[in-house]
């Protein structure tokens, strides 16, 4: 992307005072996330479908407690997906830099809207529950200023990789750890591309300022210290209940809609093809 074409994408942010920073705001979103986090699991085991996929593995947990623990993990990656497929529907929609990329650029959002629906159906074929929350709070100028949009789309992906290691960490049977492992490799891509279009500088869930120069900065990926799936709930909840979106300071005067629709992947060799990972 050339100089001019990257000042088409991301304007100026000028400095703010110490109590609105980018740290300051991720820090009210994390404890509006506190609030009532435990809504956003509906606490049931899953239907008959999902059992022989959920059954024991190498653990020596109970079983049920294994398939309630797998089943609330694929919940709130249901959620983290359909929040992921409303922002880059509205990225590519509605927000007004995006015909001024290059193709190439809008390619990667393109396909990013597609991989992210395909995750959601993946992991809703297998709870036999849509998603809770079906419309989602941002901060405000989120798909007006390209910044903004920019930098909470990194921090989105950031929340969504540590939270597919939770789920590698703590899912009970080797194929949907395996699962969750594919998946985040995938949302580690989106990660890295967001950076590629950040211009100078992007914020992901650390509320740190980091130059995209290079966008692939990571020698390793970021698990946030989450070890437990009610972290990434937490991170996740200001943008889908209305109560802890305000408090943490987001535009509640509008929600946006998840919209599902049946996916085309990029790729046939890309594609999942099956639980055992062929």
């Amino acid at each position: 992307m050339t100089s001019e074409e990257k000042s088409l994408l991301v304007r100026a942010v000028p400095v703010q005072p110490q109590g609105s920073t980018r740290r300051a705001f991720l820090h009210r979103a994390a404890i509006a996330g506190a609030v009532g986090a435990g809504s956003l699991f509906p606490f049931t085991l899953p239907g008959p479908k999902a059992s022989a996929l959920l059954g024991r593995d190498d653990r020596d947990d109970d079983n049920n407690d294994l398939k309630r623990r797998d089943h609330d993990i694929l919940i709130a990656a249901e959620i983290a997906e359909a929040l992921a497929v409303t922002t880059y529907t509205n990225i590519i929609d509605g927000s007004p830099f995006f015909s001024r990329l290059p193709s190439d650029d809008q390619g990667y959002l393109v396909a990013a809207r597609q991989e992210e629906m395909s995750h959601y159906l993946l992991e809703q074929s297998v709870t036999d529950e849509p998603t809770p929350f079906k419309s989602f709070f941002y901060p405000k100028g989120m798909f007006e200023d390209a910044q903004t949009t920019l930098n909470v789309l990194v921090t989105l992906e950031d929340a969504f990789i540590a939270a597919y290691l939770v789920g590698v960490r703590q899912f009970s049977t080797a194929d949907l750890r395996v699962t969750a492992a594919r998946i985040m490799g995938i949302e580690s891509d989106h990660r890295t591309l967001a950076r590629v279009l950040a211009g100078d500088v992007a914020s992901g869930a650390q509320g740190v300022a980091e130059p995209a120069d290079p966008p692939n900065n990571n020698g390793y990926e970021r698990t946030l210290c989450w070890k437990n799936i009610n972290q990434a709930v937490d991170a996740l909840t200001p943008f889908a209940d209305m109560n802890a979106a305000k408090a943490a300071g987001f535009d509640v005067s509008i929600s946006f809609g998840f919209d599902p629709f049946t996916p085309k992947l990029p790729n046939p060799l890309g594609e999942f093809i099956s639980f055992h990972g062929c």
